[in-house]
């Protein structure tokens, strides 16, 4: 049997390993703010954002489709709706709350997808070349040809309905291209590289020489991707419920909200596209500007300028 003494110095080493962890943690979050610190105000906006979008059946005053009658359509700040009235008598504070869940939530399943599947096909056409790179950029170059939105456009009208799932389908085929072509660049660097040829020397698999020495000198690349275009999912995605064509009506997201409030010019309720239009912009300038800070962190060829 194990002493109670065995047990309790055990118990010991791990908190003492749990806070050693999280003192390095918090030291390297404090040096990666004074080193970056635009990028630090990025992640944080990020965060929040995350936060907002966990806690939005709590934190949110009403039920986002909640209709409180003709009073409060284009109604100003009041007890009933802390923020605003949209131009059907919600609150448009809830509709916000929840339009963070929507948009992080097609925005991230949509890079995870395409920015994990392209930068796979980058590296495959990079290291295989000849044919396949040839057949992979060939397809690459027909998707880059069209803009992302039309692009995004046809793909829904291809598919037929506005759902979750079809933007997220849209959205995959609008991120992966890029993704292909940029990590490409990096991989046909690393492919040259002395361990590379010295694993293909041994007898190496090209698979093997793919996932255990390609794929983890080409992260920091897919990192860089995948934060950079978290934001141009969020925008796309905000952009396709504006014209209609995105989520369900009866969804609340950003986009949609800013498609309900086209006629608020006529009656001078300024204030209804001005929320959702700032939640999207700082949406996509947090994800911007800690995009940016990872790639000056954990691109070698900028780690010497940080």
């Amino acid at each position: 049997m194990i002493s109670g003494s065995t047990t309790s110095s055990v118990t010991t080493e791990v908190l003492r390993g749990v806070q050693d962890t999280s003192y390095a943690a918090l030291k390297e979050s404090v040096r990666f703010s004074r080193r970056k610190p635009m990028g630090a105000i990025g992640l944080g906006i990020l965060l929040t954002l995350i936060l907002i979008a966990i806690l939005a059946p709590i934190i949110s005053p009403h039920d986002p489709e909640e209709i409180f009658g003709l009073d409060a359509d284009f109604a100003a700040p009041n007890k009933s709706l802390p923020l605003v009235g949209d131009n059907v008598g919600r609150d448009v504070l809830s509709r916000i709350f929840y339009g963070a869940r929507i948009s992080l939530f097609v925005g991230l399943i949509s890079i995870s997808i395409g920015v994990t599947g392209g930068s796979l096909l980058g590296l495959i056409s990079a290291y295989f070349g000849g044919t396949v790179d040839m057949i992979v950029q060939r397809l690459v170059d027909i998707f880059m040809a069209i803009p992302g939105i039309i692009l995004a456009l046809v793909i829904i009208a291809a598919l037929g309905s506005s759902s979750i799932t079809n933007v997220i389908i849209a959205l995959v085929f609008v991120l992966t291209p890029a993704s292909i072509r940029t990590v490409r660049s990096q991989a046909l660097a690393v492919r040259e590289m002395d361990y590379v040829l010295a694993a293909r020397a041994v007898g190496a698999s090209d698979w093997r020489i793919i996932f255990r020495h390609m794929v983890p000198n080409c992260f920091a690349i897919f990192m860089i991707v995948f934060t950079i275009y978290l934001g141009y999912a969020i925008l796309v995605e905000a952009s396709l419920s504006f014209l209609g064509v995105g989520l369900p009506p009866n969804v609340a997201s950003w986009g949609s909200m800013l498609n309900d409030t086209k006629e608020a010019y006529i009656f001078g309720t300024w204030w209804l596209p001005f929320f959702p239009g700032i939640a999207i912009s700082l949406a996509v300038f947090g994800v911007n500007l800690f995009g940016d800070a990872m790639r000056d962190v954990l691109d070698p060829r900028l780690r010497g300028a940080t």
